[in-house]
């Protein structure tokens, strides 16, 4: 089933974001995972990419095997680094024949040691050119990333709206967004992108905070920020793990709230391949329901 028929209930869709584990016991953890999150119904399940494209098979083993298996509908994280379009192709009819009916189509990140990327011999420099290609010649759902604090390498955030109506154009049925925290970063950046013509809809993804090293670690990559009063609140409880655990979980379930209520589609969660943030965030969802 395609993803923008569920969005197109009416209902919250919840979803989740895996990757591809290192190693068999991984994968059974993952699945363990899968199953504790399957209670709640989630709307689909997406499977990531590695740098470069590194884990192309896998994910695409992963995603069948989870549609399969799990009985969830699945999405295939699929970039354009480290591929022809040939090779791509190859990837998108394996899909197709496999019956999955969504796809992620992402520019990737530069290869494992390179600092910026460059198109692959044969193959893509942008996720519009990908989208287009995929529009050209499947019938896939694609969803199209998004930036509520602009993409790290836009210049501006008129640019990098302006390249967003590219893939929107292109042939991107839904869009997902990169993690923040601040659920008015994305009301504003919905109404800016509806004021440029993207009508899609935008579907909030965000991460709970369970180590405060670690996500300063990720925003540092991706760009995003961690508003003030909440890095505060975060430092002044560095040395207790459980201390920083309970106010990052506390602050995600206020932020789907206050998203929901707001009229977010749903909520996209980042697990990290782990089920206990998110069971116990929609847990709470569940009790201010």
């Amino acid at each position: 089933m395609k993803i923008t028929d569920k969005l197109a209930g009416g209902a919250p869709l919840f979803s989740f974001e895996f990757f591809p584990p290192k190693d068999d016991a991984g994968v059974e953890q993952l699945f363990q995972t899968i199953e504790r999150l399957r209670g709640y119904a989630p709307g689909f399940v997406s499977v990531t990419y590695g740098a470069g494209g590194s884990t192309r098979r896998l994910t695409v083993e992963l995603v069948k095997r989870i549609g399969s298996e799990a009985q969830i509908e699945t999405m295939a994280h699929l970039t354009c680094a480290g591929a022809s379009s040939v090779e791509l192709a190859g990837v998108l009819d394996e899909l197709a024949e496999a019956g999955v009916d969504n796809v992620l189509a992402l520019r990737g990140d530069p290869p494992r040691g390179e600092a910026h990327f460059t198109r692959p011999e044969g193959g893509f420099a942008h996720a519009s050119e990908l989208i287009a290609f995929i529009r050209d010649r499947w019938s896939f759902c694609i969803a199209g990333a998004c930036y509520p604090e602009k993409h790290p390498e836009a210049p501006d955030a008129e640019t990098d709206l302006a390249n967003l109506r590219v893939k929107a154009d292109a042939g991107a049925d839904f869009l997902i967004t990169q993690l923040f925290f601040d659920a008015r970063d994305y009301f504003e950046f919905v109404r800016r992108a509806r004021a440029h013509g993207i009508e899609r809809a935008v579907l909030p993804g965000i991460m709970p905070i369970e180590n405060l090293a670690q996500i300063k670690r990720i925003t540092a990559m991706c760009g995003a920020r961690i508003p003030v009063e909440l890095l505060a609140r975060l430092e002044a409880v560095a040395s207790e793990p459980a201390a920083v655990r309970a106010i990052g979980l506390e602050h995600a379930a206020a932020q789907c709230r206050e998203l929901l209520a707001g009229g977010a589609p749903g909520v996209h969660f980042y697990t990290l391949n782990r089920s206990r943030a998110t069971v116990e965030i929609l847990d709470a969802l569940r009790r201010s329901s």
